[in-house]
């Protein structure tokens, strides 16, 4: 019984992917507006209906590349040796990220890559979906650092009782911060730049702006 329900999770996940690939390819060939569901489903040969029970909206085959990212930061902050302060694993991560030319952190030069990047940044109802993962994303954040001051014997990290306003404050900062990194990565990279040759450059942006994060946060 076990063995039959792993094959068929495998079997619906290859599925899945080849739908999402089969419709990335259209999206990029020919632009996401100009590409019907219609179109997706005869490329992938299967029926409307089966596909809208892999992906609920068009935007879904495209985003669920960056589902697995979502809730990260918070992750990150839980997940933490507790010696460690939340905002210096976050930064260690996100320089981690770049050593890796993780594509969340922007710092990779990959073709498909940058045109994902591009199809997602051009694409107003793309970029909308955009935006809800980012506040929820401040949201897990928020809640993860709040209970990190909690277990500080129900006191913040600096002495004061931790306050929800001032942790969803601190969320919004660190979550620009690395959405404004990557952007600018992704930028330099598509105006012709390489991710060996800016490296250096982003790694020093990282570090810049984290360290102001932290004298401004404290």
């Amino acid at each position: 019984m076990a063995d039959r329900a792993g094959l068929r999770e495998r079997k619906r996940q290859r599925t899945h992917d080849a739908v999402s690939s089969a419709a990335i390819s259209l999206f990029l060939e020919h632009g996401f507006d100009r590409v019907s569901v219609a179109d997706i489903a005869a490329a992938a040969e299967i029926s409307k209906p089966t596909l809208f029970r892999y992906f609920p909206t068009k935007e879904d085959l495209v985003l669920h590349r960056i589902a697995d990212h979502e809730g990260e930061a918070a992750r990150v902050v839980r997940q933490r040796p507790t010696h460690r302060a939340p905002l210096t694993a976050l930064r260690d991560h996100f320089l981690d990220g770049l050593a890796r030319r993780d594509p969340v952190t922007g710092l990779n030069d990959h073709p498909q890559v940058l045109a994902f990047h591009n199809l997602v940044f051009s694409t107003a109802s793309l970029s909308a979906r955009m935006n809800a993962y980012i506040a929820r994303d401040e949201e897990a954040l928020a809640a993860a650092l709040t209970e990190t001051a909690l277990t500080k014997s129900g006191h913040a990290e600096t002495g004061h009782a931790p306050d929800g306003l001032t942790a969803r404050l601190a969320a919004a900062q660190i979550i620009a911060v690395q959405r404004v990194l990557a952007r600018e990565n992704w930028r330099r990279l598509s105006a012709g730049e390489t991710a060996d040759a800016l490296y250096e450059s982003a790694k020093t942006s990282a570090g810049n702006a984290f360290r102001l994060l932290a004298s401004g946060l404290g």
